[in-house]
């Protein structure tokens, strides 16, 4: 992708492809679809090798959502908690780059606030009903050197005016503090570390799409990645990358191999078409949702483990990876 706009003046995407850093500029108004169609979200997760926390602000036309949640990787356990706003059609008012602009939001009592600060963003949860009145809350800040992300806008074949673009940052080191009832848990940079997935589009109507993730170290050096496929004409570009020492290295198409029973009952299994990704998945815990309400149905496993395998840079070198903490996720939208 080039610098520019997102959209041309009948609201079609421009220009279709990757970029290593936000060229392309989304306005809202620019779209060419009813406003209940737009989704937009943050969503941001912490993780080291026994924890995870995973904040989502989405205002997704017809509903919005505050989500938090807590993963035990090896109690194999999780919490969700969120709160729903009926029918904000863009009053959320999310940023229109995932490089400024701040969020905050309450509703039902839980609040969240994701707000830019020199050098990195702060990210703040109240959550006094999460886990039937436990109560979490914490304030977690994330580094953010100069470092490649993963950009991509998508089209969709059958939709002129649909499309999805999306940025993924990940190797964020993580500082800070979350408080589970009398409980407390540090996130230290040192091995914690996080993912922004920054998401704003037009849906067809029923998709399902994969997507992967993981960041941390790997013989000292940042390593991360981001894969994923399944919706969306991607005839242009995939969105799979590596990301070393605050470099991406292009990947072409990875596939997923899941367990023929649960997503977390078995071993996972990810290969590419250039044998540059490959890796085994371990998992520990399946943070699931379902929901069905008529006309809007969604099937979500996001399923968190460890990585092992071996991976090829962009010039061929070699890297060993062992129990890198991520996720893998299937999801299946009717919305």
């Amino acid at each position: 992708m080039r610098e520019g706009a997102l959209h041309d003046g009948a609201g079609r995407l421009l220009d279709p492809g990757y970029a290593t850093r936000e060229v392309r500029r989304y306005d809202r108004a620019a779209i060419s679809a009813e406003p209940v169609r737009i989704k937009e979200w943050d969503y941001y997760c912490i993780l080291d090798a026994d924890f995870g926390l995973a904040l989502t602000v989405a205002d997704n036309g017809y509903a919005g959502f505050l989500g938090v949640s807590w993963m035990d990787l090896r109690g194999k356990g999780f919490v969700n908690h969120g709160a729903l706003i009926p029918a904000p059609m863009g009053a959320m008012a999310l940023p229109p780059s995932a490089d400024s602009g701040d969020i905050v939001h309450a509703q039902d009592g839980l609040e969240l606030a994701f707000r830019h600060e020199r050098g990195g963003r702060r990210l703040t949860v109240h959550a006094p009903g999460y886990d039937e009145g436990r109560g979490l809350s914490g304030e977690i800040w994330l580094g953010q050197p100069d470092m490649d992300r993963m950009v991509i806008a998508t089209p969709f074949a059958d939709d002129p005016h649909a499309f999805y673009y999306n940025q993924k940052i990940n190797c964020m080191p993580a500082r800070g503090r979350v408080k589970i009832g009398g409980e407390s848990y540090d996130f230290a940079p040192e091995n914690a570390f996080a993912v922004l997935d920054w998401g704003r589009g037009v849906w067809t109507y029923d998709n399902v799409w994969y997507w992967g993730s993981a960041s941390g170290l790997v013989d000292g050096c940042p390593f991360g990645f981001n894969i994923g496929y399944g919706f969306g004409d991607t005839s242009a570009a995939s969105e799979n990358m590596l990301f070393v020492d605050g470099r991406a290295h292009k990947l072409d198409q990875v596939a997923f191999h899941m367990p023929a029973g649960a997503p977390d009952s078995g071993p996972w299994r990810f290969t590419s078409n250039d044998g540059r990704f490959e890796l085994d998945f371990a998992p520990a815990v399946n943070r699931w949702a379902k929901v069905d309400a008529g006309m809007i149905k969604t099937e979500q496993d996001q399923v968190f483990g460890w990585f092992s395998g071996r991976v090829i840079l962009d010039d061929g070198t070699p890297m060993q990876v062992r129990d890198l903490p991520g996720f893998a996720e299937k999801v299946w939208n009717r919305w």
